[in-house]
This record gives structure tokens, sequence and C-alpha cells, in this order.
């Protein structure tokens, strides 16, 4: 993200309340705008295919297509895109279903303001948030595969956001920049994408392992 940007966020929610609820948060927020609104995938995938936003905030369970399908389709569509997951569900399908098939992040929804716009502006710095509880069953999944895709340094990452640590407090923890723990989240997240389909995983999943 360059200096001066000011970030066009979209939301997909099915419940007006809290659509419009993030839509105020986010217009009220310096250096980024609400792009525009949906009740559903299907009129999202059509708006942003044609005019994207630079972020994509989409819940999961919505009337018609589910967000994980949504998220396959708009990547496919714009893959420029971040979308982060805002959601009520912490099911470890869905969990590894939208980040294998190309979701940034994954919060939920009952992350505090401050944290639901943190997550936005470190997608828009290489970044891919996620909540504490959701990078816990990640590390856990991981342990658990017969061979973990993580190395030493990716795994303490991850384990001190389980902590509920910031990108800059695990670099001054680790004695690196923040830039450094940046490039570390990009790398477990695409490892990620290829453990989701790994056999140690699909096994963990398919035997409710994690």
């Amino acid at each position: 993200m360059t200096n001066g940007e000011t970030i066009r966020v979209s939301l997909v929610e099915d419940d007006d309340e809290i659509r419009d609820a993030l839509a105020i948060l986010i217009d009220a927020t310096e250096g980024m705008k609400c792009h525009s609104t949906f009740g559903d995938c299907e009129s999202a995938i059509e708006s942003v295919s044609k005019d994207p936003p630079d972020v994509l905030m989409m819940d999961i369970e919505l009337p018609g297509m589910s967000g994980v399908e949504g998220v396959q389709k708009i990547k496919t569509a714009r893959p420029g895109i971040d979308i982060i997951m805002l959601t009520i569900h912490k099911d470890d399908d869905l969990v590894f279903q939208s980040l294998s098939l190309g979701a940034t992040g994954y919060l939920l929804k009952d992350s505090q303001p401050d944290d639901i716009l943190r997550a936005i502006r470190d997608v828009r710095s290489g970044g891919s948030p996620m909540s504490s509880q959701i990078a816990r069953r990640i590390v856990v999944s991981f342990r658990k595969a017969e061979k973990s895709p993580l190395t030493k340094r990716e795994t303490e990452v991850l384990e001190k956001l389980c902590e509920g640590h910031s990108y800059k407090m695990i670099g001054a923890d680790l004695f690196v920049s923040e830039e450094t723990i940046h490039f570390h989240i990009k790398n477990i997240y695409q490892k990620l994408q290829v453990h989701s389909k790994s056999e140690a995983v699909a096994k963990a999943l398919r035997e409710r392992l994690i």
C-alpha cells in the first residue's frame, strides 16, 4: 500500500445491521472507503468483476451461493482482490476451504473494530491476518499432520499469533523486523494452501483429528 492511498473495501454480508455497521466503521476511518455492499455472493461477483475493490470482506454462510464458493469465483475473475472472511464459523473444514481457495485472511465476527481495521490494512501491506482462534487451529492441524510444511521459525510466528501478539510484538520477540514477520505470514498461507490438499491434512480433516 502506498502512502495516501484510500483503501476501497466491499462487503458481502446478509445481515443488514452487521453490514451497515461495518460500512459506517470503514467510512469513518481515515484512508478507507466503503466501495460497495452486497447481501449475497451472486450480486457481489457480478459487480466486483466489473468494478473491483481493493479488499473484500465476506461472510461464509450466505443465502444462495456460499462464501466459500464465492471466494473461488471472485479470485478467478479478479485475482488481485484481497478477500478476508468475516464469520461466526470456526469450523475447520470451512477455514481450510476458504484459505485454500484464495482467501487472504480469516476473522471472527466478534473481532474488535480495531482488529477488523488492522486486518484491512494488513492485507494491503502484504500480510494475511487471522483471528488467534483460527491461528491456533492451524497450528494444531500442522502438529497432527504426518509432516508439517512449516519451518521452525514459521511455527514460532504462528504460535505467537495464537497468543494474540501483533506483528510488531512478534518481531520484537523474535528480534526481526515487522516486514520479516509479514514475509513469514505470507509463506505460512502459501504453504497452507498446498498443505490443505495434501494427504496428511485430508486425512486429519476426514477423521476429525483437528
